[in-house]
């Protein structure tokens, strides 16, 4: 089943659960994925799929037009068993496409179901996306995880925010790298990357969205952004 919505900036579904799997598109906008173990980002040729049973709330940074894929749990074989971003090549984002128009009690042995048969097969082969953000569990980590994600610009060291957690930087890298599996520099790049694709999703330029994050230049904002997606912003949304 496959329910569409176009959504205001700033929506939020509750956290929820259930037993089915969830694909999460943005056909146009973004989507926010929150679960306790961390955020995910649906930008454009990107989907968030969570397995079932995965308790999950979907939030829209800026205005989305929305589509969710409801996967029965039987028919998820296959599929990553974790929440994931999958990348959407043309090919799969037609076929979420063309679901909207099958109606609910579709017939599974006929024309319909082939086409899910399909779409099942290409979302099993979909890459996986870097647009995952582990939240960490230790409380003097979390404290620094909510002052960077409520201003990704913030530019203190880890020796400063180690010295107002009382504890040693050592101690809080150490324990950076295990809870999330990324240090803390390549943790507070990641924020910042997905509050830049956030922005760039909702049509803000690149220089504002450069300074706001606190690069010193548009030149830096763009080699990070290259680093990590392996493209530029302008490509990053291109339909591919």
């Amino acid at each position: 089943m496959l329910r569409a919505a176009d959504l205001a900036a700033g929506h939020r579904y509750p956290s929820h659960r259930h037993d089915w799997g969830q694909l999460i598109y943005a056909v146009e906008g973004a989507l926010r994925v929150e679960t306790q173990a961390g955020n995910w980002l649906a930008p454009p040729q990107r989907a968030v799929w969570a397995p079932p049973g995965v308790a999950h709330a979907v939030a829209t940074p800026g205005p989305a037009a929305f589509r969710s894929l409801y996967i029965a749990r039987e028919a998820a074989a296959g599929l990553p068993d974790r929440v994931t971003v999958l990348e959407v090549d043309a090919l799969l984002r037609e076929l979420i496409r063309a679901l909207a128009d099958l109606p609910e009690a579709y017939d599974e042995a006929g024309p319909a179901g082939r086409l899910v048969s399909v779409l099942l097969d290409r979302l099993r082969a979909a890459a996986p996306a870097p647009l995952h953000l582990p939240l960490p569990r230790d409380r003097r980590l979390a404290a620094i995880a909510e002052a960077l994600s409520r201003d990704p610009a913030d530019g203190r060291t880890l020796d400063q925010f180690a010295a107002e957690a009382g504890a040693s930087a050592r101690t809080l890298a150490r324990l950076f790298q295990r809870e999330t599996g990324l240090s803390f520099g390549q943790w507070r790049t990641r924020r910042r990357l997905l509050a830049a694709i956030e922005r760039l999703a909702d049509g803000a330029p690149v220089t504002a969205i450069a300074y706001d994050l606190g690069y010193d230049s548009p030149s830096a904002f763009v080699a990070m952004f290259r680093r990590e997606t392996g493209t530029t912003p302008a490509r990053f949304f291109a339909a591919r």
